[in-house]
């Protein structure tokens, strides 16, 4: 997609604080963090939402979940514990349509869901 942001991310046209990069996924810290610890995962295929997995997608979304183990086990957040979300849609505030999952840590994270 060429007007995505974290398409443009992931070429290079726009800087980021990467924390992990293999050949299919991207890790970097979120500009507007809503936690002390706030990365983003995502892949470098562009897919919308979760909505818009397609069959051979879901081996992918496991590496995803590889990763984001990973880096809990190297920001040494796996003992107090880490939120992972992924907003599907914009009534869930997905605001880039890029799948992307939200690891955030470094505080006490309330549990009040729904708002």
């Amino acid at each position: 997609m060429e007007d995505c942001i974290f398409c443009k991310i992931i070429k290079g046209e726009i800087p980021s604080e990467k924390v992990y990069e293999d050949e299919e996924i991207l890790a970097f810290k979120d500009i507007n963090p809503a936690a002390p610890i706030h990365i983003l995962v995502i892949p470098k295929k562009h897919i919308d939402s979760l909505l818009k997995l397609e069959e051979q997608d879901y081996v992918l979304v496991g590496k995803i979940q590889k990763v984001i183990n990973k880096l809990a086990k190297e920001l040494n957040i796996e003992e107090e514990g880490f939120r992972v979300i992924v907003n599907c849609g914009k009534d869930a505030g997905q605001e880039v349509m890029h799948l992307h999952y939200h690891l955030l840590a470094g505080r006490k994270l309330g549990t009040k869901i729904v708002g």
